[in-house]
């Protein structure tokens, strides 16, 4: 008798810890993993030995862990960008770490650079570039400055938490409000409508456009998953309220996780078009570096059930892979399973009347470059980035 060939969603090798670390209220990552780039590497093990750590309080739960904001005086501000599959090339975030805690976010291994781990460090430490609006205005006023769109907050969110009270994102919109440079943003988090007065005029003169991140509409799932981020509901809302104030705004399902958000892709597009979105786009689960090994702990953590049929999937999207880096498929993957994704968007984009107009220009035409012969704030207006002064970003 011939044995049954094995199902790759089903009876792949175990991957995950028998006993993960259990979730910390109120966070994404379940571990502090290392970063890459440090010398000594520690690994925890169990010998039988009862042991008692400052990490659990007394019913051996973890302990909160609080957030800590430490001052940056950043050297630069702009970050120029040459990948091919990004539509944009120029972007800011006034943020390293991101307090929302989305455990698939693809910034995490950033935080090695620091000297910090990936994991739980990136969401409770947060460096905030206190010098941000002062470092944008000397960028703007350089007579070398060729304007064109800029990208806010793509890598750590612009509004997240801590902003409530740094308002840097807010200095910083209020300089590029000042100077007419377009912008465009994209955000999970309901703060932004708390810049309104700045971002609605933009809009009207076409200088700015707005997307909110969705991933599902599944409240506890978003809890584990993006445990510091505003609410689905909350970010339905904010599509309507900014499409009531006359911004363009689209949505972004990112990440597409296979089994755990995938399913509800249609009824997410369904509400932010109810809601007022005009586009939408989506992008499959990235596991760069860290993200990878991270991800996987959550998922033994929170969906132990389906962890070898998530990976098998993410897999047969990757080339075999947990994650590809080729520009050419990183955002959509690629294979059966990635096709079938893509026409799902497609047909229930083209239903509920999504991506129909263009995602708009931004107006490059009105941008104020500093004129040491006139005025601090010249009316003139700057150069085209390239052959049109009318930029599309998203």
């Amino acid at each position: 008798m011939t044995a049954p060939a094995p199902d790759p969603d089903f009876d792949s090798a175990p991957e995950y810890p028998i006993a993960p670390p259990a979730p910390r209220k109120g966070r994404g990552a379940v571990t502090n993993l290392q970063g890459r780039y440090e010398v000594d590497q520690r690994e925890a093990v169990d010998d039988g030995w009862l042991t008692v750590t400052t990490s659990e309080d007394d019913d051996g739960q973890p302990k909160v862990l609080r957030t800590q904001v430490f001052e940056e005086r950043a050297k630069t501000i702009l970050t120029r960008n040459a990948s091919p599959d990004i539509p944009f090339g120029v972007s800011l975030n006034p943020y390293r770490g991101c307090e929302h805690g989305c455990i698939y976010c693809f910034a995490r291994p950033t935080h090695s650079y620091l000297g910090l781990s990936p994991g739980l460090d990136f969401e409770s430490r947060i460096y905030a570039k206190i010098n941000a609006p002062e470092l944008l205005e000397r960028e703007l006023s350089k007579q070398s400055y060729v304007p064109e769109p800029i990208a806010l907050g793509v890598n750590t969110d612009a509004w997240q938490p801590v902003e409530r009270e740094l308002r840097l994102t807010r200095r910083v919109i209020e300089v590029l409000s000042e100077r007419q440079q377009p912008f465009a943003a994209i955000t999970k988090s309901s703060l932004i409508e708390r810049d309104l007065d700045l971002l609605a005029p933009m809009a009207a003169r076409g200088q700015f456009m707005a997307a909110i991140t969705i991933t599902t509409l599944d409240a506890d799932i978003a809890r584990t998953l993006e445990p510091r981020a505003a609410t689905p509901s909350r970010r339905l809302r904010a599509i309507r309220t900014l499409s009531e104030a006359g911004i363009p705004v689209g949505v972004s399902i990112a990440p597409v996780i296979p089994f755990v958000t995938e399913p509800d892709m249609e009824r997410v597009l369904e509400a932010c078009a109810e809601a007022g979105a005009s586009n939408a786009s989506y992008i499959v689960l990235r596991l760069p570096w860290e993200v990878a090994p991270l991800f996987k702990d959550w998922l033994a953590a929170h969906f132990p059930d389906r962890a070898d049929r998530v990976m098998s999937r993410v897999r047969d999207m990757r080339g075999g892979k947990d994650y590809d880096s080729n520009f050419a498929t990183r955002m959509k993957g690629e294979g059966l399973w990635a096709d079938l994704l893509r026409q799902r968007f497609r047909n229930a984009a083209a239903r509920l009347g999504l991506n129909r107009r263009d995602r708009g220009i931004l107006d490059m035409s009105h941008f104020r470059r500093l004129d040491p012969s006139g005025p601090p704030h010249s009316s003139r207006p700057a150069a085209a980035a390239r052959d049109d002064p009318q930029l599309d970003l998203f």
